[in-house]
C-alpha cells in the first residue's frame, strides 16, 4: 500500500488500536492478540493501529515490537490494514519505523518523543528524519509535548510527501482549525482524543470526521454503531449512547491517570476476550470498578 493509497483508506471509516495481550508474568501472548485481531478484523475498521498508545506502545521493549506487529500484520493480511506506533527519542522512532517498514505495515503513527521538552523546530525535524527513515505513510500523533503549528506542518508537508496523515490529541479548537484550514485536503485528518467518541461530534463539525475508538476493543458492534451515527447525523443515536454509555465510562475512566488503558484492557475481560493485565507502572481497575463497567457493558446488549 502506497502512503497516498494508505491516506484514502484512512480518510474515512472508523479506525481503532486492539490492546496489546499479556499473560499473567507480563509477556507478550501472541495466540491471543492474533485471535483478538481476528474477531475485530471483520466488524469493518478502516485501519487498525498495532502497538499503539492503548496497546502499550511505551512499555514495549523492541523485541515485544517486533512480535506484536509481525503478529499483526500475519493475522491480518488482506483484510485491514495495520498502522504501527512508533515513539520516543529520534533514533529509536526511525529503527521502530524501519522495523514497522520491514515487517510489513501499511504506515506509522509517530507518537511524542516523551519528556524532554523540545522546540517546535526541532520536533518538525524529527518528525522530518523518520519519514525520511522510510517509504511507508506516516501520520504525526500532535499531543503532550509534541505539539507543531500550521505553519510547520505545510513545511513538512512540502519536504515529506509520505507525511500523510495528522492525529490530534489535544482538543484545542483554534489551532486544529487553522491547520485543517490551511493544509486542506494534503493530510487524512485523525480525532485522538483519549475515549474519541465523545469528541465525535464537534471534530466532524471542523472537518475531522474520522476518529479512532479504543471501546472498539469490547464493544465494536456498538463502536460501529456510534461511528455511523455519527456518520449519518443520528443525534438521537448519539446523544443515547453519550448518555447511556460513554458519559458513566468517562467516570471510570477518569478516576486514576492512565486508565484509559486500563479500563479498554478491563472491557475486553468482562466480554470473554481477556488480554491480561497492564504492564506497570499503568494500574488495572478494582474490583468494584470493573463491576461498573460490566454494568455498563451488559446495558448495551451482544456485541
Amino acid at each position: 500500500m502506497t502512503p497516498q493509497e494508505l491516506k484514502q483508506t484512512i480518510s474515512s471509516g472508523l479506525l481503532s488500536f486492539p490492546v496489546t495481550d499479556f499473560d499473567a508474568q507480563g509477556n507478550f501472548r501472541a495466540a491471543t492478540y492474533a485471535q483478538r485481531l481476528e474477531w475485530l478484523a471483520p466488524y469493518g475498521a478502516s485501519g487498525l493501529f498495532a502497538a499503539g498508545g492503548t496497546g502499550e506502545f511505551f512499555s514495549l521493549t523492541h523485541e515485544d515490537f517486533s512480535e506484536v506487529i509481525k503478529t499483526a500484520v500475519n493475522t491480518c493480511r488482506g483484510k485491514v490494514p495495520i498502522l504501527a506506533g512508533a515513539g520516543g527519542p529520534t533514533r529509536s522512532a526511525i529503527a521502530f519505523a524501519q522495523e514497522a517498514q520491514r515487517l510489513g505495515a501499511a504506515g506509522v503513527l509517530l507518537l511524542p518523543h516523551y519528556l524532554t521538552e523540545a522546540s517546535p523546530e526541532g520536533i518538525a525535524e524529527h518528525v522530518a528524519q523518520v519519514c525520511a527513515s522510510v517509504q511507508i505513510g506516516v501520520i504525526f500523533y500532535n499531543r503532550a509535548n509534541s505539539r507543531l503549528s500550521a505553519e510547520l506542518l505545510a513545511r513538512l508537508a512540502d519536504r515529506c510527501p509520505n507525511l500523510i496523515g495528522f492525529k490530534d490529541g489535544i482538543g484545542d479548537i483554534e489551532p486544529m482549525l487553522r491547520i485543517r484550514r490551511k493544509l486542506g485536503d494534503r493530510f487524512a485528518y485523525l480525532g485522538g482524543l483519549p475515549t474519541a467518541e465523545v469528541y465525535a461530534a464537534a471534530y466532524k463539525a471542523l472537518g475531522v470526521p474520522v476518529y479512532s475508538s479504543a471501546v472498539f476493543n469490547f464493544i465494536p458492534k456498538t463502536a460501529m454503531e456510534f461511528y455511523r451515527a455519527i456518520a449519518a447525523d443520528d443525534h438521537a443515536t448519539v446523544n443515547r449512547l453519550i448518555d447511556n454509555f460513554f458519559l458513566p465510562y468517562l467516570d471510570i475512566r477518569n478516576r486514576r491517570a492512565g486508565y484509559a488503558v486500563s479500563v479498554v484492557k478491563a472491557g475486553a475481560r468482562i466480554v470473554g476476550r481477556d488480554a491480561g493485565p497492564v504492564r506497570s507502572p499503568l494500574t488495572d481497575l478494582t474490583g468494584d470498578e470493573s463491576d461498573k463497567l460490566a454494568t455498563l457493558i451488559a446495558s448495551l446488549g451482544p456485541q
